[in-house]
Order: C-alpha cells, then sequence, then structure tokens
C-alpha cells in the first residue's frame, strides 16, 4: 500500500471517529527538496503526525501552523524557501515547497436528550442551523423519524446505550429537555465529566435547585454541576407566542449564541421577554 493511500485511510477513520486532524500535502515543489508534489502527512491535535512532507525544521513549523488551523478552521498554504537558514528559512536544500492544510474537524452536533413537544422543537431548530441533530429518549415511540424527521440520527432506548453509539466529543452541544428531574438526576453523573462545550438543561431555577440537591446527595460536587447552564435561555417576542414557547420561532436560542460568539443585544423594545424553561 503506498503512503498516501494509507494516509487517506486514515484520515477517513478519523473522520468516522470524530477525531480532528489535519491535512498537509506539497502542492507545489521546485528545485532540491525533501518530498514532492503529492507528498501528504496528517497532524492531530495532540502533535502526533503520520507520513511527511519534508522532516526536520519545515516539517516542525508545518506542525504548529496545522494546530492553528484546528483551533480555527481555515485552509492555507504554506510557502517555504530552503535556501538561507540565517535569513529564516527551514532547510538548505534550495529549493521552494508550497504546502497546503487542509481542517478536518467533526461536525457540529447537537444531541437533543428528550423527545418530548420541547425536544421536538429543539431539534428542528437544529436542523435549521445546520447542526447534525441526535436525538435520545427512553420512550422509544418519540426518539424515531416518525416524530422528529430531520434528525440525522434516532437513538430511542437506554441514555448509557445511546452514548454507547454516539460518543461525545468537544463539537458535541448537548440539550436536556427531559420528562422530569429523576431522569435529569439519572444523565446528568454520565455526562458531567464529558468534554462538550455545552451542557443545557431544561426547567426551572427551583427544578434545577431540586436536581442539583439530589445530585449533591448522589455526591457530585458543586463545581461540576457549575458547568450546567440552567435554565435554558430562550428570547422571543410575545405578539409570535403560541400556545407552547416551544413550538414558537425562535429568537435566541443559548447554544447558537456560545457557538457563534454573538454579543447579544436587546431585541426590540420593552416588551421582549426572556424565557427560561
Amino acid at each position: 500500500m503506498s503512503d498516501n493511500l494509507r494516509i487517506i485511510q486514515e484520515l477517513l477513520a478519523a473522520q468516522q471517529a470524530g477525531t480532528p486532524v489535519v491535512l498537509a500535502t506539497v502542492i507545489k515543489a521546485r528545485g532540491s527538496v525533501p518530498r514532492h508534489t503529492g507528498s501528504k502527512m496528517l497532524v492531530y491535535a495532540d502533535g502526533r503526525i503520520s507520513g511527511s512532507v519534508g522532516g526536520g525544521e519545515m516539517e516542525s513549523r508545518v506542525v504548529m501552523a496545522a494546530q492553528e488551523a484546528l483551533q480555527n478552521g481555515r485552509t492555507r498554504v504554506l510557502p517555504y524557501a530552503l535556501v538561507a537558514p540565517q535569513k529564516g528559512d527551514p532547510g538548505v536544500c534550495g529549493g521552494e515547497v508550497e504546502i497546503y492544510l487542509e481542517p478536518y474537524a467533526p461536525p457540529a452536533t447537537l444531541l437533543v436528550v428528550g423527545c418530548g413537544h420541547v425536544g421536538q422543537a429543539v431539534a428542528e431548530l437544529g436542523h435549521f442551523l445546520g447542526y447534525r441533530v441526535v436525538v435520545t429518549d427512553d420512550r422509544e415511540g418519540l426518539a424515531s423519524p416518525e416524530v422528529i424527521p430531520n434528525a440525522d440520527l434516532h437513538l430511542p432506548g437506554s441514555f448509557a446505550d445511546a452514548l454507547a453509539q454516539n460518543p461525545i466529543n468537544a463539537h458535541t452541544y448537548i440539550v436536556m429537555v427531559t420528562r422530569n428531574v429523576l431522569v435529569d438526576r439519572e444523565i446528568v453523573p454520565q455526562i458531567i465529566h464529558s468534554p462538550a462545550p455545552y451542557i443545557g438543561v431544561m426547567g426551572s431555577s427551583r427544578r434545577w435547585a431540586e436536581t442539583k440537591r439530589l445530585l449533591l446527595e448522589d455526591g457530585l460536587s458543586a463545581e461540576d454541576l457549575a458547568r450546567f447552564q440552567a435554565p435554558l435561555v430562550w428570547k422571543l417576542k410575545p405578539k409570535r407566542q403560541k400556545k407552547s414557547p416551544s413550538a414558537s420561532w425562535l429568537k435566541l436560542f443559548d447554544i447558537v449564541v456560545r457557538r457563534s460568539n454573538c454579543v447579544i443585544g436587546e431585541l426590540g423594545n420593552s416588551s421582549d421577554k426572556l424565557l427560561t424553561y
């Protein structure tokens, strides 16, 4: 098997596993250079590499640039002259190369825990916003394509089974919209140390206070629970509010704000309301 074929297969495996990685490819080579056009290398978030685009100082710089590309998600071309180290060149081979960096990050996933009327609306919003939407509920008839047609993955059954089938990574945003405190009590310990950047829990402040009381009794710490966003925050205009706020056109959903790093101002006038769930 050629090196490039092995690297492409490794790239596909990383994508399937949800592992972020950068593909570095030599797209231009002129003169005396260590690797020729088409040579490839994978760079992982922890600095591991597979393959080579030349070794030495140049490759070290490529790895650093690739890790930056993983952070900002942008492709870029790295031009290098390999002539004069005293002028900052990363080599003395005498040639020139250009290396294309292509970051591959897992898709942003919205994991909706609970498929009642609120969960159905959240899943629909996530689909509209471009998330990969995964829904789960122990009520198997709700976590189904018939109830939530726009979800990408339906995981009926226990939450532990759902986690096994869809592991949480740093690109998973979790919204818990379950039916009661006891369900939250069971699920929270399973995700409290997950790498998810956002975990929101539906319910009033009173409901979350009761959930926290039970979880503290179970041995979880207040510091661990501080990472949960509770209650969820939604903004909408009263004139657009229907019988169920979850069925209204949502003007603001907290995870969208966190993902896009937006600064949110008022929606209009003082009649706007902040609704919590």
